[in-house]
């Protein structure tokens, strides 16, 4: 093994990596075009999918937050509602809510997550989400902020919830939030190795970056080269660490999965996926997200630099190179496991079918390749 290949924390690459998924509550699928997606987004498809993917390996279930019709996503679950069902359904999957501060009051927030977590024994989680469509914010009358004070607010939120969950007689006091000896009864379930439930959060930037470091539990990037991915590892480690918090942070990695029996039948799906692209979806989605990155003052923002084809699957999950053979597919996820990654956030064409060819053909070549490459480290 090469200094290049060597894992970025051995210690850590002994934990199996972890799997979740994109739950489809939005409708339209997971990529913005007119091919065939054998998916839905209503409760009986997304129950069922839930009961498949914990028989196939996946810990995690992210729902999607979406409040009004976009970008080919004409419905919507709203994504509390939709992970407590799905947890009911379910007996071990955890489930993560993406919520918008801004959009919830972060006590309200905290008290009905504590009362899913009771409810399904300690699988609840959040994402929060600083945000990226303004006329959500606008249309429901809320205020739009510019990009480093939504995550200044998304900060105060975390540090908020977080002590809600795990004091008596909570206080806090910020310049969006404030809290007053307040004691939230039933407090989240306590589970081993948990003090809370789990907090993620996603981005790029260099606002993103620091506020994973400080105060979150995960931190979820775009899809991206394993170099792009090692480089914001490094960064957000850095900054937990100079906050006495080193090893706190956890990152997963997003990723469209396209395995078939040969890298021509599967590069072809994803050549078909962006020649059927909705042009005028994805267009609209791209110049509405690509100011996340241009109003930050270096310009590091999510989708700053991604193309059209990347926009296709709207969390640049093409970026990630899951498209070929099982083979060739474990081996890639062990490159981003590699640079420091815990998690592969996956999405697929054909939920069903797709989530049980991954823990049929691909997740045992990637144990297999795990435990041969613990063997050397």
């Amino acid at each position: 093994m090469t200094a290049t290949t060597r894992p970025a924390d051995p210690a850590r690459f002994a934990d199996p990596l972890k799997f979740a998924y994109w739950v489809p509550n939005v409708s339209g699928g997971l990529v913005v075009s007119t091919i065939e997606q054998r998916t839905d987004w209503g409760y009986d498809y997304n129950k069922q999918l839930g009961i498949l993917a914990e028989q196939n390996g996946f810990e995690y279930a992210l729902s999607q937050v979406r409040y009004i019709a976009s970008y080919g996503a004409a419905y919507q679950h709203e994504s509390t509602s939709i992970s407590l069902a799905i947890a009911l359904a379910t007996e071990r999957l955890k489930v993560i809510a993406a919520v918008h501060p801004g959009l919830w009051q972060p006590g309200v927030l905290a008290k009905l997550i504590a009362s899913a977590d009771q409810i399904t024994g300690g699988r609840m989680a959040v994402n929060v989400v600083s945000g990226w469509f303004k006329d959500e914010f606008t249309k429901l009358g809320e205020p739009w902020l510019e990009h480093g004070e939504r995550y200044r607010r998304s900060e105060e939120f975390i540090r908020y919830v977080r002590e809600i969950w795990t004091s008596e007689h909570a206080e806090f006091s910020g310049d969006f939030y404030n809290l007053h000896d307040f004691d939230l009864r039933p407090k989240p379930v306590e589970v081993p190795g948990r003090r809370h439930p789990e907090i993620f959060m996603g981005g790029n930037s260099t606002d993103a970056r620091g506020m994973g470091g400080r105060v979150t539990d995960w931190y979820f990037m775009n899809g991206n080269t394993p170099e792009g991915i090692a480089e914001q590892v490094r960064d957000v480690s850095e900054v937990a660490r100079e906050h006495s918090r080193e090893g706190a942070v956890r990152f997963g990695v997003n990723g469209f999965l396209i395995g078939r029996d040969s890298e021509a039948e599967a590069r072809d799906v994803l050549r078909e996926i962006i020649a059927k692209a909705d042009r005028q979806a994805v267009e609209g989605f791209g110049s509405a997200v690509k100011q996340a990155g241009q109003s930050t003052g270096d310009k590091k923002g999510m989708w700053q630099d991604s193309e059209f084809a990347d926009l296709v699957q709207y969390n640049d999950g093409f970026r990630t190179g899951l498209v070929g053979t099982p083979e060739q597919i474990a081996e890639r996820i062990l490159e981003y496991k590699r640079t420091g990654a815990n998690l592969m956030l996956l999405g697929f064409l054909h939920y069903h079918d797709d989530v049980q060819y991954f823990g049929r053909e691909v997740l045992p070549l990637v144990r297999e390749l795990e435990a041969a490459e613990l063997a050397r480290v």
